[in-house]
């Protein structure tokens, strides 16, 4: 009985591996796919179609408001929620998201692991009540409980870390948030503008939920500390280039043996 989400905006090419591997290793498991489609202007839709995935346009996204269009549209008492561009791996993915849900009747969310801070939590028993940031949930490869959301639905006044403050507020009220050990894969590359867009949100998330404000020296220290960095990147990058363009005139005037 899980219900799998799916964010997408103009991510037809990872949409499509998604789905196929839904589709092609996980359908015992699952009893539907919904794709939550922030208006794509590309083949999102048709790739949806493609494998009877349904597909639900939401116009004025909100992280927040996305994660609650997902629990309304989804039928099953788990949902599992993937952004476009990550995909699960572990043949047992969603049978031990199912097995953990039977065991623990209180359990409001599990987060699966698909990086090196998610598996030292994990490993070391860190748990979401002593660190809801990096033990809560990540809504890309978590799940939760449809019942829990209803009484607890996900804020949409948030400008990002939705899902750190649910976890939050729901261990707050007595619910359970655990590790499970399903592996999932996280595949993105984002542009200046991207990574842009997420700094800025991430500022403003960072300041609403963990008070971790911005001074004017905080501010500057970043500036030329990110300069700096840059200039040295910068160099050590140009010398590397130097290096490998010598070693390639040494090869072509001393080349080696042939097998």
């Amino acid at each position: 009985m899980i219900s799998v989400v799916i964010r997408n905006k103009n991510q037809a090419v990872a949409l499509s591996f998604l789905l196929k591997t839904l589709t092609e290793r996980y359908t015992d498991s699952i009893n539907e796919i919904i794709v939550i489609d922030n208006c794509s202007t590309d083949d999102s839709q048709a790739i949806a179609a493609k494998y009877e995935a349904r597909f639900v346009t939401i116009e004025n996204f909100s992280y927040g408001g996305s994660a609650n269009l997902a629990a309304q549209e989804a039928i099953g008492p788990i949902v599992v929620i993937f952004s476009a561009h990550s995909y699960p791996v572990s043949h047992d993915f969603f049978s031990l998201i199912q097995e953990m849900f039977d065991a623990n009747v209180n359990l409001a969310g599990l987060r699966c692991l698909h990086s090196s801070n998610d598996y030292h939590n994990y490993i070391n028993g860190i748990s979401a009540t002593k660190d809801p940031n990096k033990s809560g949930l990540i809504f890309s490869g978590s799940a939760f409980s449809k019942k829990v959301w209803v009484k607890h639905p996900f804020r949409e006044d948030v400008a990002t870390f939705e899902d750190k403050e649910w976890s939050k507020r729901v261990l707050e009220n007595g619910y359970e948030i655990e590790f499970v050990a399903a592996i999932f894969h996280y595949e993105i590359s984002r542009t200046n503008r991207q990574n842009f867009f997420r700094f800025k949100n991430d500022i403003v998330g960072n300041y609403q939920l963990w008070n971790q404000d911005i001074t004017f020296q905080n501010a500057f220290k970043g500036l030329f500390g990110s300069t700096f960095s840059s200039f040295k990147n910068l160099g050590i990058e140009l010398w590397y280039v130097v290096k490998k363009f010598l070693f390639l005139l040494k090869f072509i005037n001393n080349k080696p043996k042939k097998f």
